[in-house]
């Protein structure tokens, strides 16, 4: 997979703005985006990019675009971020900005975009692999750039591509019904569903039946080796106040991973208290020295 190398959006979209904010912003994620811990100039750098994720994501979840309108949408945030454009996506143009002033690859950003023109046209993903594969341009590239901004060394990237696709599996659980609901999009392996007697639809019940928590268990099992991996991160990790942010992430992932174990995501949705998140401070704090 690459990125798109399109670099002529509908004309009619040229000249004006392509996005629609749905609302959401950096309150509704499960983990910190660029919080107080980030040095200031460095954490307007990693809203922009946020901001452009938010945006790019915002379009491929519409519920009342159409797939062509979904992927010209895409098509012109990479043209303006690549410069082929210069309206169309005012996002885009900040970004495009803050990576000409920081000299951070614009690639963590196209290859955002690999992912969310997936979520277009891709609903099922057969095996833990494939998932994994798209967790690779849908979330990795969100570590590496704030990495990159903060100018860690790449042996940073292993451990933070398991921390960001631990993330990304534990959103999928908490929203799978909504997100097979609102958007007929499954991201829980096809393969595992059938070898329990299973298929998508049963994600659609009102609650989880032994067969499907056997499922997100098994989903739940492999992210805790994610985590594993991801627990090496923070060690290796120069900045300081970094340090304490990806420490305070990691931890907020143990914990998700825990309370999806015992939470049926159908029934609710299983998510982080403020009493869990100031735990995870505490403990990120260790990291502190």
């Amino acid at each position: 997979m690459i990125a798109n190398d399109n670099t002529a959006p509908a004309r009619s979209q040229a000249n004006k703005s392509v996005e629609a904010w749905s609302g959401k912003n950096k309150g509704d994620e499960n983990f910190p985006v660029a919080s107080l811990l980030i040095a200031k100039p460095l954490r307007a750098r990693v809203h922009a990019y946020y901001n452009f994720a938010r945006n790019a994501d915002d379009i491929s979840d519409s519920p009342i675009l159409s797939v062509d309108e979904k992927v010209a949408r895409l098509d012109t945030m990479e043209a303006v971020l690549t410069g082929a454009h210069d309206t169309g996506s005012p996002s885009a143009t900040r970004l495009r900005q803050s990576l000409a002033e920081s000299g951070v690859p614009v690639d963590h950003a196209r290859e955002l975009l690999v992912a969310f023109r997936q979520d277009v046209t891709k609903t099922r993903y057969e095996n833990w692999e494939e998932l994994l594969q798209y967790c690779r341009y849908s979330a990795a590239p969100v570590g590496r750039y704030v990495l990159d901004v903060h100018g860690e060394s790449r042996d940073t990237w292993g451990p933070s591509d398991a921390l960001c696709a631990s993330l990304q599996v534990l959103n999928h659980l908490q929203d799978c019904a909504k997100d097979l609901r609102d958007l007929d999009r499954c991201y829980v392996p096809q393969n595992w569903l059938r070898d329990s007697g299973l298929t998508t639809d049963d994600i659609a019940r009102p609650e989880t039946i032994p067969p499907l928590r056997a499922v997100f268990d098994k989903m739940l099992e492999a992210t805790e080796a994610l985590n594993r991996e991801a627990a090496a991160l923070p060690k290796r990790v120069k900045s300081r106040r970094l340090r304490i942010e990806t420490a305070i992430i990691c931890a907020l992932a143990n914990r998700l991973t825990v309370l999806l174990r015992h939470g049926d995501p159908l029934a609710t949705r299983v998510k982080l208290s403020k009493l869990d998140v100031l735990a995870a401070t505490v403990k990120g704090l260790r990291y502190a020295p």
